[in-house]
């Protein structure tokens, strides 16, 4: 069964910006978008498992630090290669200046 979970504050992702979000053996990457909305992917490239959230943020796309794939992070869809996977997506909401995810 789903449960929404408790990531982090608002303030604590900038705008264009990514955080890695780590929870019971599984890693995340929460993003805000240049329009202010939270979105959350898997934190790991599926071509060779390194963290996004050490990645390059720009126009709804995040881009792999280590062999520069890219995917856009409000679906998930893989963009360039080498990444060919598409990242698993999870959805999000705000409270009280809170960002949650559905996992």
């Amino acid at each position: 069964m789903a449960k929404w979970i408790n990531a982090c504050a608002t303030d604590d992702i900038d705008e264009e910006d990514v955080i890695r979000f780590d929870h019971e053996g599984r890693t995340f990457a929460i993003y805000r978008s240049p329009d202010n909305a939270f979105f959350c992917t898997d934190g790991l490239c599926t071509h060779e498992k390194v963290h996004l959230s050490d990645g390059l943020v720009m126009e709804h796309r995040i881009e792999c630090p280590k062999h520069s794939g890219v995917f856009d992070y409000r679906t998930g869809e893989a963009l360039r290669a080498p990444v060919c996977v598409s990242l698993k997506t999870y959805a999000t909401k705000v409270e009280d200046g809170r960002v949650y995810i559905e996992v």
